[in-house]
């Protein structure tokens, strides 16, 4: 049977990333496309729960059933599973357009994917690359994913976070890194603010972090968990509570 292949994205629908992986997709299995009607670019794992949107199956890429939701990323994968009344083996999220590295994972909405399509009990890979680089990140899938398969990563953890640079050195197995920028916030008009960011990426070379393997020429792939228990502490902590 045909592995049942989930992809969406935040960038939305009919863009470039999403639609080189759900080409790419086709030869692993069957593929469904269900993505955000508009950018949702950092709306991490936002929900709409009360207010109705629309979701709408589109004439886009030939041979893949499309939809287009009017939501966020998460929202996107909820109506896959529950709105459509479908299963899933393997949920990809991305092309992204931009990084999704260090502090930003907790923003993304690429990423929110990928943690929703974990209380689904699906496997999920988010891909992102430089907003330029598509070209490269198009001829190196296949590298990344059959890294993954091979290696038995998700024999090991069901969520994986994929950054690919242009001119890769080779594959680093890496954990998330620091933050490397900072925003501040500049007045426009009256009463209207804009967020302006700022690096403060020292150029370390600590390559078992995303920023600094990636920033160092290396395709990362990160092992994510969506659950957010800070398990070291439970276990030292539980270990000095008085048992009942």
């Amino acid at each position: 049977m045909a592995m049942r292949i989930l992809v969406t994205n935040d960038d939305g629908i009919r863009t470039e990333g999403l639609e080189i992986l759900a080409n790419w997709a086709r030869k692993l299995g069957e593929v469904t496309v269900v993505a955000p009607k508009v950018e949702q670019s950092g709306k991490s794992h936002s929900i709409n729960i009360h207010t109705p949107f629309e979701v709408k199956k589109i004439d886009w890429l030939e041979g893949i059933d499309c939809y287009s939701v009017d939501s966020t990323p998460a929202d996107c994968i909820r109506i896959a599973h529950n709105g459509l009344h479908k299963t899933y083996d393997m949920v990809f999220s991305g092309i992204n357009r931009g990084l999704n590295i260090g502090e930003d994972i907790g923003y993304s909405g690429t990423d929110a994917a990928i943690f929703e399509a974990a209380y689904f009990g699906c496997k999920a890979i988010a891909f992102s690359t430089g907003p330029d680089d598509y070209d490269y990140a198009k001829q190196v899938l296949d590298l990344c994913y059959n890294h993954i398969i091979d290696n038995h990563y998700l024999d090991y953890n069901n969520l994986y976070n994929v950054n690919i640079p242009r001119d890769h050195k080779g594959i680093l197995l890496t954990r998330q890194g620091k933050p490397y920028y900072k925003d501040t916030f500049v007045e426009i008009e009256p009463n209207m603010y804009i967020a302006q960011g700022y690096s403060t990426y020292k150029g370390t070379k600590n390559l078992d972090e995303d920023l600094d393997a990636h920033m160092n020429g290396y395709i990362t792939i990160t092992p994510l968990t969506v659950y957010r228990t800070a398990m070291d502490a439970y276990r030292t902590l539980s270990s000095l509570m008085p048992r009942s």
